[in-house]
């Protein structure tokens, strides 16, 4: 039952909090092990407390995951995993999470309260209101970086927060232009909001954010106060945001990906050595400033 519980949690889907350790790298702290321990600590409240949220969200959605070719081998829609023992775990993990973020520092059980709470809500309404859907999603990433940073008590730049909710519209739109391809004419059975879009119109979407994405990145790396606190020379890193896009946009376009941003990373080696370069070059910027 452990076993079941814990792939209805989506550990992949896990890789998505890695975004907390956003305000460790920025503001150079990743040499302090209490920083260190702390976002880590912050890492795994997270990762309980989107568990949590998928477990609720597979009981809200396990009629419609049935009729999904690939999501009705989940262990809820499958039947291995019981909706009320995965309600008693998710109930379980939520109230040991919060407990422990409170614990770590007022201000970042605040933020994983309204992480929980958005998430609760997108699960049982917000997810079928058209545009606010995506944007939930998006403004669930920038609660991520926020609890990273205030974990630790340091400012996260608006213009970081701002590349945040831009790159998680990205990924959510492409999500939801693949369910349509996908499913076809079957896709509003199995997320009814899916027939309030179209490809176009997700594809104008996607271009508007993509755009909006690149330019905030490099205004963000070129800005004053970037240029002062962080380094002068993060714009260095410009490329290997483009080419991330461009490269994801293809995968998109070309051999019908997006519809799980983290396997997609984990699956596309050409990506994910992009990602790392960047990683890896932000640190190194970082360091020998």
């Amino acid at each position: 039952m452990l076993s079941l519980i814990v792939e209805a949690m989506r550990p992949r889907q896990w890789i998505k909090n890695f975004i907390i350790f956003a305000g460790l790298l920025f503001s150079k702290s990743f040499f302090s092990v209490p920083d260190v321990v702390t976002v880590c600590a912050a890492f795994v409240i997270f990762c309980a407390l989107s568990g949590s949220i998928y477990l609720l969200n597979d009981i809200a959605d396990i009629d419609e995951d049935r009729c999904h070719e690939l999501k009705r081998t989940r262990p809820i829609a499958s039947g291995r995993l019981r909706p009320a023992t995965a309600a008693l775990a998710a109930a379980s993990m939520t109230i040991a999470s919060l407990i422990a973020a409170f614990l770590i520092g007022t201000r970042l059980g605040v933020v994983s309260l309204a992480y929980f709470l958005l998430l609760f809500s997108y699960s049982f309404l917000l997810k079928h209101v058209v545009i606010v859907d995506v944007l939930v999603i998006a403004v669930g990433f920038v609660l991520r970086a926020v609890a990273g940073g205030v974990a630790i008590g340091v400012e996260i730049s608006p213009w970081l927060l701002i590349c945040t909710i831009l790159l998680a519209l990205f990924l959510a739109l492409s999500k939801r232009r693949h369910e349509l391809v996908l499913l076809e004419e079957n896709a509003p059975q199995h997320r009814p909001i899916l027939e309030e879009y179209s490809t176009y119109l997700l594809d104008q979407m996607i271009a508007v954010v993509t755009s909006s994405t690149l330019m905030a990145y490099v205004l963000y790396t070129l800005s004053p106060r970037t240029m002062h606190d962080v380094s002068d020379k993060l714009y260095l890193t410009i490329p290997f945001v483009l080419y991330g896009i461009f490269r994801y946009l293809w995968l998109v376009h070309h051999k019908e990906g997006g519809g799980s941003p983290e396997l997609t990373l984990l699956s596309d080696r050409p990506l994910m050595i992009d990602v790392i370069l960047w990683a890896v070059s932000v640190g190194m910027i970082l360091v020998l400033r």
